[in-house]
């Protein structure tokens, strides 16, 4: 039987099955890959297919243009599910790929979910590729570059896929409005359109699923699918938000860089796509606490007060409190004086510990609670800043030795922290004071 014959078994397929496109010239969207003097477009007019990767988002379209590349060059199109096969597969899809070979044809070895493969597994298609027994190619949702083994991907290009814009989504409900009988009885009020795109947000498949569980519900219904119906159908839905994916660290790293550039509007944003998503809000609130030190620091200290109230908020309240809670703080982030002193100061410490020997601390800082201690000199030298003038012991060394004079902290020009920029200043020319009346 032919890949795009069907059969009795259609009728009970999902309609996003049975609405797969049998030729590029019906595969709705990727225009930046497959338009006219795009590189894939070309050798795939030329039969001259290569290994590729596709890497995208769920829904966009990855296994049918899999299957468009296959049908469309006339070559055997091997599935493999990196979900449920394992060496022993991929031997034996090279063994029919090589018989295929014998009887002339070429074979395209398609592998969805491809990052799921351990190292090993993905080494196995090496050879194959190599030599040419298979056209290898992968789909993955996840970034080729961290999941991928670098053997695999020197001998495959990767075409990034988009999610389905609104222009692609109205193709694609036309074309199942004229194909599928049920879903063209349906109507669809003009104020459920844009509401039903943004339900299936860029996901093909959503959106036929959407669609056909409307028409099984309304298609004899004269008003058809209106708004109000599909907030009812869609109750409790949430937008595409795969957390560990891309999607989730591409967008904390979007609130986290909004908020550091201080653009409330675009932190706000961030922060209410996360939680539509369905993202965990004690994930943000801790990265919220995160940005407080590492972007604000002293420059403003509240801000890490306010991030830890609205993390007690949530965790005491709940949704929907703690989600205001944390759109609170994440605005007033957002706004704050910036400064990374503090953690440019921590990260510069860190690596200087790490490197150098542990040194020992100065015998004038030591405490000195036995009678062998106080012999030894133990605190002997010490001055009690609090009875000094300014409450601060001039020209008195707290660092290693070793270390010298090294100014690890470097406040900066803003918020509080020009205040403390200010004061230190103070301080050390208190210190010089003091070595000029020792010399």
């Amino acid at each position: 039987m032919d890949l795009f014959t069907a059969d009795a078994n259609d009728a009970f397929k999902p309609l996003a099955e049975r609405l797969r496109p049998t030729s590029l010239d019906d595969y709705v969207g990727q225009k930046h890959v497959l338009g006219p003097d795009q590189p894939l477009r070309q050798a795939i007019e030329r039969d001259q297919i290569h290994s590729m990767i596709f890497w995208g988002p769920p829904g966009v379209g990855k296994t049918t243009l899999a299957r468009l590349l296959a049908h469309s060059t006339a070559s055997r199109f091997e599935p493999l599910s990196a979900v449920q096969a394992g060496v022993k597969d991929i031997k034996a899809a090279a063994e029919r790929a090589q018989q295929a070979a014998v009887e002339g044809k070429r074979t395209l070895l398609f592998v969805d979910e491809v990052h799921r493969f351990n190292k090993a597994q993905q080494d196995a298609f090496l050879p194959y590729v190599e030599d040419g027994t298979f056209v290898f190619v992968g789909a993955t949702t996840e970034n080729p570059s961290f999941e991928l083994n670098a053997a695999l991907l020197s001998r495959a290009r990767v075409y990034p896929l988009k999610s389905l814009e609104d222009d692609d989504m109205a193709a694609l409900l036309k074309q199942a409005q004229v194909a599928d009988t049920k879903v063209g009885q349906l109507a669809i009020a003009e104020d459920a359109q844009l509401p039903l795109f943004r339900l299936a947000d860029g996901d093909a498949r959503r959106l036929y699923n959407l669609v056909e569980l409307a028409a099984d519900l309304y298609a004899d219904d004269p008003a058809g699918l209106t708004a109000e119906r599909l907030g009812q159908m869609t109750q409790g839905q949430t937008r595409r938000f795969d957390k560990g994916g891309d999607a989730f660290y591409d967008q904390i790293s979007a609130l986290h860089k909004s908020v550091r550039g201080s653009s409330p509007d675009g932190a706000l944003y961030w922060l209410c796509r996360m939680l539509d998503g369905g993202c965990d809000p004690f994930y943000i609130a801790r990265r919220l606490v995160r940005m407080a030190s590492e972007d604000i620091g002293n420059a403003d200290p509240r801000a890490l007060t306010i991030a830890m109230d609205a993390w007690q908020v949530q965790e005491r309240l709940g949704t929907p409190e703690g989600e205001l809670a944390l759109a609170h703080a994440c605005v007033y982030l957002a706004c704050a004086p910036k400064s990374n002193a503090v953690y440019l100061a921590f990260n510069r410490m860190m690596e200087v510990v790490r490197s150098d020997p542990s040194r020992e601390v100065p015998v004038h800082l030591r405490n000195a609670p036995t009678g062998l201690m106080k012999d030894l000199g133990y605190g002997a030298a010490y001055r009690y800043a609090h009875d000094e003038p300014h409450a601060y012991a001039a020209g008195e060394r707290y660092l290693p030795e070793e270390l010298g004079d090294e100014r690890f902290y470097q406040p900066v020009d803003r918020g509080l922290e020009k205040k403390i920029a200010e004061k230190l200043v103070f301080l050390r020319q208190l210190d010089a004071d003091a070595q000029n009346k020792e010399d």
